[in-house]
């Protein structure tokens, strides 16, 4: 469906004449037709999201590093791009509607502790694929939120473990 969607658009980009969309949307089939002949399969729409956030990720991370670099230029393609892949992706979940996944999460899988971070995680991917930011540098982080609930869940367990990077550190023998 979203993968007939996608080559229906690319049809309309061509006879439209609208070479900067026809491209990025030649980027898009390029990579799915891609992950089917490794993978041997025909995407179904969940795995067509995947690629697409994994598109939209990648675009991200690369106008970060223009941006750094002082090209601005390359940085508005990505840009451009971005907004094109944006147009296939589901509309992106609020904080509350994340913070709601992620209760429900967490109770249904019965983590207790960060310990059970997996479990939430693997429950939570599947529903919020392709409408929250999974990486760095986004406020409505659903593993951040995850992480936070559940350390302040059980308080007195994790007080006692070393926190942070380094944080072995602290608690290593300094007796030279």
């Amino acid at each position: 469906m979203l993968k007939q969607r996608i080559q229906d658009d690319m049809k309309a980009a061509m006879k439209g004449g609208d070479k900067p969309r026809l491209a990025t949307i030649r980027l898009v089939m390029a990579a799915i037709k891609q992950r089917e002949v490794d993978e041997r399969i025909e995407l179904n729409d969940e795995q067509v999201l995947a690629v697409l956030d994994k598109m939209v990720k990648q675009r991200r991370d690369s106008i970060a590093q223009y941006e750094q670099a002082g090209r601005t230029e390359l940085a508005d393609q990505e840009s451009f791009e971005i907004g094109i892949l944006q147009e296939y992706l589901p509309e992106a979940l609020g904080e509350d509607e994340i913070a709601a996944l992620v209760a429900e999460a967490i109770a249904n899988s019965g983590a207790e502790s960060i310990r059970d971070m997996g479990k939430v995680m693997g429950q939570l991917k599947p529903k919020i694929q392709g409408r929250a930011d999974m990486g760095a540098g986004c406020s409505k982080r659903p593993g951040e939120a995850a992480a936070q609930r559940l350390t302040t869940s059980r308080p007195n367990e994790e007080a006692s473990a070393p926190q942070g990077p380094g944080a072995f550190l602290r608690y290593a023998d300094t007796s030279d």
